[in-house]
């Protein structure tokens, strides 16, 4: 075990980093690049399958290096064809990431932190302690691994993918601009950033800073009350993160992507579903261009907010559009194996 930890992670490494090494170890630089294509093109979790390279090579590899690649640990399917995967990380973590598969697109929902340490009352993961953060790699294999459930189980490729699971991405920023990266890349797997779609709880200066990067990918906010009180309340980070130092931080986004913003509102029962609260978040969404999503709540054993009923939901997104605000109203999927919007929390977590 202590000459298995002793050994090098080899996606943690840049090609230019690679490349030293092969060096140092007398061999061709491009024999590197060629190791570097198995690992991120070709999404290889074993030298010994990196079939263009001499097993004199492989042998060295396995004695310098370690893959630390993701396995499925288990996976449910619920009724509606979602499939929630629990992912073991090689220092024997877990997290959940979600296949959900519609009729206009397939996406997986992959984690970005073990655990949370926002402490959303609505949210099963903010009930559990933050471990660590995930690296790029272990994000990426999150989408490897779903994109191949979904071609073996419904013959159909990953369309989207949402940074939506466990985690706040903009806490592990460098990680996850770097897994975007290597999903995106020529020499990763090139898929379209504009499919790729980064949730945030709301923390201003990382949006701020993803405007100052110049990102390509959409971004979403988890809004849920455009009224700093009720914010407060169920999301304690608005605290630090007030809706106008937000709305501030939104603006010049905007102003450095010119990436509208999509805006994710849960309707709570009796706390945030009247047409004031309709009213707040049409004034909220002048700030720049966007679009609201409407996001049916699912019940958690921590909390106990209900959702809105359906006449509420209806005439609250019916509110926004005659105010002009681009609105839709998102049904919840795989309620029934816990892998909805808010439900993942690795049951014997602590």
């Amino acid at each position: 075990m202590s000459a298995e930890k002793e050994k090098i992670d080899i996606r943690s490494l840049s090609l230019a980093d690679l490349q030293k090494h092969f060096i140092q170890m007398d061999e061709k630089s491009f024999r590197a690049k060629q190791v570097y294509e198995w690992l991120w093109k070709k999404s290889c979790f074993s030298f010994e399958e990196m079939s263009n390279i001499s097993k004199e090579l492989r042998t060295k590899l396995n004695d310098k290096f370690v893959i630390n690649n993701v396995q499925i640990n288990n996976s449910q399917f619920s009724a509606d064809k979602t499939i929630k995967n629990s992912f073991i990380l090689h220092d024997k973590h877990l997290i959940e990431g979600v296949l959900i598969p519609t009729p206009e697109r397939m996406t997986a929902c992959v984690s970005s932190q073990v655990g949370c340490s926002l402490t959303c009352k609505f949210c099963a993961t903010g009930y559990m302690e933050r471990k660590r953060n995930l690296n790029p790699d272990e994000i990426y294999d999150q989408v490897v691994l779903i994109d191949k459930q979904a071609r073996e189980n419904y013959g159909i490729p990953l369309s989207n993918i949402v940074y939506m699971g466990m985690g706040e991405p903009l806490l592990n920023y460098k990680n996850v601009l770097e897994s975007v990266e290597k999903l995106t890349s020529e020499d990763g797997l090139n898929m379209a950033a504009k499919r790729i779609t980064v949730s945030t709880a709301g923390i201003a200066k990382m949006i701020k800073k993803l405007g100052d990067d110049g990102v390509k990918f959409n971004l979403a906010l988890s809004l849920h009350a455009a009224n700093d009180e009720k914010r407060n309340t169920i999301m304690p980070i608005n605290e630090q993160n007030s809706l106008k130092a937000l709305a501030e931080a939104l603006k010049y986004y905007y102003a450095k992507t010119k990436n509208p913003v999509t805006y994710e509102y849960i309707i709570f029962d009796g706390f945030n579903d009247n047409i004031q609260d309709a009213d707040e978040l049409a004034r909220f969404c002048r700030h720049l261009p966007c679009k609201v999503n409407i996001i049916e709540y699912n019940p958690i054993a921590f909390a106990s907010y209900l959702n809105a009923g359906e006449d509420k939901v209806e005439a609250f997104a019916e509110h926004l559009r005659r105010h002009g605000v681009n609105t839709h109203i998102r049904r919840s999927r795989g309620k029934d194996i816990d892998a909805a919007c808010g439900q993942l929390a690795i049951k014997d977590a602590k």
